[in-house]
């Protein structure tokens, strides 16, 4: 990496299960990254020794131990603050990180205006782009259409997430990118103060996308960097993140909407709402419905296994 170019990866980590360690093993082996600072949320015990280990181990590796969950916007803040690096790339705790793919990113952000954020293409452990990151406008209408589900299947209706459009062949301005894997210099960073504590868990990354955008900065997508992000590793109850998420949403709203918009927002908050737990609801009863499943088919083996030796 050229002089003025270090990059400090930053991670917030609660309860993300095994994957973590892939994560933070997939970030130190690119020669790119300058440190890791990993934020602990409250961990589990065996999960923060091994932590501490680690870091013990190698020194690019910076734990900060909060000892409760402080919200995600809340843990880049306190991570950033510790960070040394020139550039900032927040990692989601269950990304892994194609070789090369900061590099890019930093190259991407060092054409662009002050206050700008570059974020990546996220995919799938299949290859597949991931919902989420690279998004349109958000609007009181495209949250409503997209988190019920119907700009899937109204005609010509063009949803928020964009993941099922054409992949570009270079960087490209868009309104918000993800929070999963983000970069900006740090000096951005503070321009921004961070993100908004207020977002407990989603919703910031679009927020701060947004403040930078009414900075005078730019928000673009790069495509050519590629992150995995495998998700559905956390611990955390399902509901509640669908919770948070619509609270951030109104709370969005809230403060960027003008006079009509917030009139709007009486009837349409409560609906948007209702969308995201009712969908929570549905992903929590196919869940167990599949682990009821699996339960019954290892009972029959076993009940098969048993006739067999009694015959």
């Amino acid at each position: 990496m050229s002089s003025g170019g270090r990059i400090s990866a930053v991670m917030v980590s609660y309860r993300t299960g095994p994957v973590l360690f892939d994560s933070i093993r997939s970030v130190l082996s690119d020669p790119d990254i300058h440190e890791l600072v990993l934020v602990n949320h409250d961990n589990p015990t065996n999960v923060t020794v091994r932590l501490d280990t680690m870091a013990a181990a190698e020194p690019r590796l910076n734990v900060i131990h909060t000892g409760a969950n402080l919200g995600f916007g809340r843990g880049c803040n306190i991570g950033t603050r510790a960070a040394t690096g020139d550039y900032v790339l927040l990692l989601n705790p269950d990304t892994l990180i194609a070789r090369g793919a900061a590099r890019i990113m930093v190259s991407t952000a060092q054409t662009l205006p002050p206050v700008s954020i570059v974020g990546a293409r996220i995919l799938n452990t299949d290859g597949t782009e991931q919902r989420g990151g690279r998004r349109g406008g958000l609007t009181l209408m495209s949250a409503l259409l997209s988190f019920s589900g119907l700009a899937r299947i109204l005609p010509g209706v063009r949803d928020f997430h964009r993941e099922q459009e054409p992949v570009p062949s270079g960087p490209v301005e868009a309104p918000s990118v993800s929070g999963a894997a983000m970069l900006m210099s740090r000096e951005t960073f503070r321009k921004l103060n961070g993100f908004d504590e207020r977002y407990f868990l989603h919703v910031e990354d679009i927020d701060i996308c947004e403040r930078a955008r009414r900075m005078g900065g730019q928000v673009v997508f790069d495509p050519r960097a590629a992150f995995v992000h495998v998700g559905s590793t956390s611990s955390a109850n399902i509901l509640l993140v669908e919770w948070h998420k619509a609270r951030g949403l109104n709370l969005f709203f809230r403060t960027y909407s003008g006079p009509a918009g917030q009139l709007a927002l009486v009837v349409a908050g409560p609906l948007m709402t209702m969308a995201l737990l009712g969908r929570a609801l549905l992903i929590r009863a196919s869940v167990r419905m599949s682990q009821a499943r699996s339960r019954m088919r290892a009972r029959m083996r076993l009940a098969q296994k048993r006739r067999n030796a009694g015959d």
